[in-house]
């Protein structure tokens, strides 16, 4: 009898052993395919239930499909069960047979083979539910997936790519969490798989060469499956992918917009890509990749909260039911409990609840817990922004509105190193009388290059004032203007040129641009200022600024422009 697995409950390993010896028939594994999956039902015993007969049938019919053998063999052992006989395995993974009534061949394995810890802490087969079914129903090559909190898809995409690691040679999987904890959980979902896989298997064609902290090796399918975090700067550096599961990637450290584009670049061609997360404001990459979805030819999937059965409470009264929840029941079919349960994680998580717990797809985005602008009015005025009239420099410098004979105009900068990477110098154009947002740059510029791009951009806004930020790079900014840029119109503060940011200016401007945003959104031409307004959140740190990922020169442009109009309009520069 075969060896169980470590924990067994209702796991059945011996019903491999009780196969008749032989020897598989070279490209002929279909028996192998219905006896690897636990059945019994070649044998027909007794009290073997329709259903099982029915999923075998599936399984049988799928892999006969693929040999182009539809005579089933009972005389097979695992033990034949060999790379090649996999590969075939392999490429029926996604095939529906009639028998199985719309499930795939996966999700058919998924239940019979792979084994996961309930919330209970119980060990049970792996049994798709509402959520996962519907992610395998509309699953494309490239997948990004918007949930609610624990809907169990990060543990169906590590299901899906175990079988295909384990099921088509050569195979890379690669998963990406957005913490070492998180890490090091999947990869206890993935070694669970693995131990709890029938000896024949694990002792035969998928024995392990290596399985170190995050890392499982398949020699004889020259396989192997990898868990890392975000974190790691050499995340997929060298490789090629077959298999790419992102996990929260709206929670990424750092600058997740570029590690994603390292991951993307080890992608082999074909490669499959699931992103997955909860929300985590709008601007991010993870919200810049849902809203991209369409250009991409990425699959959207979305799942509210109320997809899985265990989101339920104690029942409301129907007479207690607000119009908000009247609505949620009659186009959504939710219940009582349901409504319950709502109401409990509004009252729990409150502001947070429409982010940890989605309904919809647009507000989920939108919580404004932390958010230091107004995002009602940046929404508003993103629907209606006008394209620039002229946008030169390859798209660095965008123009809405030219200068006008007698018009006064400030131009404030925001100067970084100028280097290829990080921070963005940033120069907004504003019209003096109204604060009207006429022109706009931000571009991997410093020094020099700086000093001369914006006193041009002032001389052509008649002679405007040029403000520019005098903390760290914007020292040398303005040495190169003094020195080599004569005829400019420099601001001074406190007898110095140039603006100075510190701790009280700081806020005190970015109210300013917080309430011209609210009273004024007409004011803003920029589509890309507004995003980074959208991205611009308290910190954990207590301070503001962009969030990871995200970028905030061209907010903080603006702020020191209005900022500085506000001085040079009120006589105190």
């Amino acid at each position: 009898m075969g060896k169980q697995g470590p924990r067994s409950q209702g796991h059945d390993p011996g019903a491999f052993s009780r196969m008749a010896p032989g020897r598989v028939r070279s490209g002929n594994p279909v028996g192998m395919l219905a006896h690897a999956a636990g059945s019994n039902s070649y044998q027909r015993t007794t009290g073997t239930s329709d259903r099982t007969e029915r999923s075998d049938r599936g399984l049988a019919e799928a892999m006969g499909e693929e040999v182009g053998t539809p005579q089933l063999e009972r005389d097979l052992r695992l033990s034949d069960l060999g790379p090649e006989e996999l590969g075939r395995l392999g490429r029926i993974l996604d095939h529906r047979p009639a028998s199985l009534r719309g499930r795939t061949v996966g999700m058919e394995l998924a239940e019979k083979l792979l084994q996961v810890r309930t919330r209970e802490g119980r060990t049970a087969p792996l049994k798709a539910n509402v959520a996962q079914q519907a992610f395998e129903r509309r699953r494309g090559g490239r997948n990004i997936v918007l949930k609610a909190r624990q809907m169990g898809l990060t543990t169906w995409a590590a299901a899906r790519f175990f079988l295909k690691t384990i099921t088509m040679p050569g195979t890379l999987t690669l998963e990406v969490a957005h913490t070492q904890e998180a890490a090091e959980e999947i990869f206890q979902i993935v070694h669970r798989f693995l131990d709890w896989l029938p000896e024949e298997l694990r002792e035969g064609p998928l024995r392990t060469s290596r399985t170190n902290v995050r890392q499982i090796v398949f020699p004889e399918l020259d396989s192997q499956y990898r868990v890392v975090s975000a974190g790691d700067r050499n995340a997929g550096r060298g490789l090629t992918v077959q298999n790419l599961h992102c996990s929260e990637l709206a929670r990424w450290p750092g600058d997740p917009a570029e590690i994603l584009a390292g991951l993307r670049a080890s992608m082999a061609p074909g490669a499959e890509l699931i992103m997955e997360s909860t929300p985590d404001g709008v601007g991010g990459c993870f919200h810049n990749e849902w809203q991209m979805a369409g250009e991409t030819g990425t699959v959207r999937h979305f799942f509210p909260w109320w997809m899985e059965s265990r989101y339920r409470a104690a029942a409301v009264n129907e007479t207690s039911l607000t119009d908000e929840e009247h609505d949620l029941m009659d186009r959504y079919k939710l219940d009582l409990e349901q409504i319950g349960y709502r109401r409990r994680i509004r009252a729990d998580f409150r502001g947070l609840a429409r982010q940890e717990y989605a309904e919809d797809e647009e507000n989920c985005f939108r919580v404004s817990g932390d958010s230091v602008f107004e995002l009602d009015a940046i929404e508003a005025r993103l629907e209606t922004v006008p394209e620039p009239t002229e946008r030169l420099r390859n798209g660095e410098l965008d123009i809405w509105l030219p200068p006008l004979k007698g018009k006064e105009y400030l131009v404030a900068v925001d100067p970084a190193g100028g280097g290829s990477a990080g921070d963005y110098s940033a120069a907004q154009v504003l019209e003096m009388e109204t604060g009207m947002q006429c022109a706009e740059f931000a571009g991997h510029m410093g020094g020099l290059e700086l000093a001369k791009l914006v006193t041009e951009l002032a001389a052509r806004y008649n002679r405007a004032w040029l403000v520019v930020e005098r903390n760290n790079h914007g020292s040398g900014v303005l040495a190169h203007i003094e020195t080599s840029c004569k005829g400019a119109r420099v601001y001074q503060q406190g007898g110095q040129a140039g603006w100075l940011t510190t701790s009280l200016s700081r806020p005190a401007v970015l109210g300013r641009l917080d309430a011209a945003l609210a009273e004024g959104p007409g004011c803003f031409m920029s589509r890309r200022l507004l995003s980074e307004c959208r991205s611009f959140v308290r910190l954990p740190n207590g301070r503001t600024g962009a969030r990871a990922g995200t970028h905030d020169d061209r907010v903080m442009a603006m702020a020191i422009g209005l900022g500085a109009r506000a001085e040079i309009l009120g006589g105190s520069r």
